[in-house]
C-alpha cells in the first residue's frame, strides 16, 4: 500500500485530495493545524512547518498544498524520504512580480524563492519535484476572492466594479486543483515541472463576478462606477475596513489579462477543469 504525506491536508485542497488518495488505496498520514480524527488508513497529525508531531521516515509521495515558501524550508530542513514531491504554488509568482505594491512583490519573491529550493533540494535527494501553480481558486468558500465579492454584495445588496472591468481571468474549482495533484503524481513527464492550472473557461473580471451575483439569494445588484467615483467609495471602504486587501495595484489587475495555457498539464497528466458554473454553496464560508 502507498503512504502519502499531505501537508494543508484540511484546507481546501488538501480535503479533495485525501479523498482521492483514499479511494485509490493510499495510505494517508494529513497533517493539519486543527485536531482532527484519524479513520482506517488516515492518520491525522498537529502542527504546522514550525512544530509537528512525529513524521514517518518514508512515504511514497509528499504533497503541500499550503503556502509554498513555508512547504520549501521545511521539505531542506527534513530528513522525510521521498522519491515524489508535489507542491501547489500559484500564478501570482508571474502577475505579481511586476506589482506597483510592494507587498504583492514580495509575495511574487517568496513564491519564486520556494520553487527554486524545491527544486534545488529535490534535486539533491534525487526525488522528483512538481509545482502546481492554481489562477484563481473557488468552489469551498475558503477562498480570498470570489467568496469575499460574495459576503461583500449580501451584506450590502450590490459590488461595485470600475467600469472597463475586462481583464481575462481564468477561476478554477478546487476539485479540478485535487485532481491534478493526484494525476500528476503518477505521470513522469510532470517531474521536475511547474505548470498553470487555470480553469476551463476564460472569461472576463466584470462577467466573472456577475455570474457570482446571479446564483446568490436574492441577487445583489452590480454596480459599474466610473474610476473617480469608484476610487473614492474604494477610499471610503478601506476606511472602514470593509475592503482590506484591495489596493490600487488589485484595482489595475482587473482591466488587466492574467490568462494562462493548459496545454503543458493537459498534455503531461490529463489535467481536464471544468467550466466557470457556479452554485450559490460554493461561496458559503466554512
Amino acid at each position: 500500500m502507498r503512504h502519502a504525506l499531505v501537508f494543508g491536508a484540511s484546507g481546501q485542497i488538501g480535503l479533495p485530495l485525501l479523498g482521492a488518495l483514499r479511494r485509490d488505496g493510499w495510505r494517508v498520514s494529513a497533517v493539519s493545524r486543527h485536531d482532527q480524527h484519524d479513520e482506517p488508513g488516515l492518520h491525522w497529525l498537529r502542527g504546522d512547518f514550525a512544530r509537528l508531531e512525529e513524521l514517518p521516515r518514508r512515504v511514497d509521495a509528499i504533497f503541500s498544498c499550503g503556502p509554498l515558501d513555508g512547504f520549501a524550508r521545511w521539505y531542506a530542513a527534513s530528513r522525510v524520504e521521498a522519491p515524489r514531491v508535489v507542491a501547489f504554488g500559484s500564478t501570482s509568482v508571474e502577475t505579481k512580480r511586476g506589482s506597483a505594491d510592494p507587498d504583492e512583490r514580495d509575495v511574487a519573491a517568496r513564491l519564486r524563492e520556494g520553487e527554486a529550493t524545491l527544486f534545488a533540494e529535490a534535486g539533491e535527494r534525487a526525488a522528483a519535484a512538481t509545482v502546481l501553480r492554481p489562477t484563481l481558486i473557488y468552489g469551498a468558500g475558503r477562498d480570498a476572492t470570489l467568496t469575499r465579492i460574495a459576503a461583500i454584495a449580501q451584506r450590502w445588496g450590490r459590488f461595485p466594479l470600475p467600469r472597463n472591468a475586462t481583464g481575462l481571468r481564468q477561476p478554477v474549482h478546487v476539485d479540478d486543483l485535487a485532481a491534478a495533484a493526484f494525476a500528476c503524481v503518477s505521470a513522469s513527464a510532470s517531474h521536475g515541472q511547474g505548470y498553470a492550472l487555470p480553469g476551463g473557461e476564460t472569461l472576463r473580471y466584470r462577467d466573472m463576478v456577475a455570474r457570482v451575483l446571479a446564483v446568490l439569494e436574492p441577487p445583489p445588484k452590480l454596480i459599474e462606477l466610473p474610476s473617480p467615483v469608484f476610487n473614492l467609495a474604494l477610499l471610503a471602504a478601506q476606511a472602514t475596513g470593509h475592503a482590506t486587501g484591495l489596493g490600487e495595484a488589485a484595482v489595475r489587475r482587473m482591466r488587466s489579462d492574467l490568462a494562462f495555457d493548459l496545454g503543458p498539464a493537459q498534455r503531461d497528466f490529463g489535467y481536464a477543469p471544468r467550466r466557470f458554473l457556479p452554485e450559490r454553496s460554493m461561496f458559503d464560508p466554512r
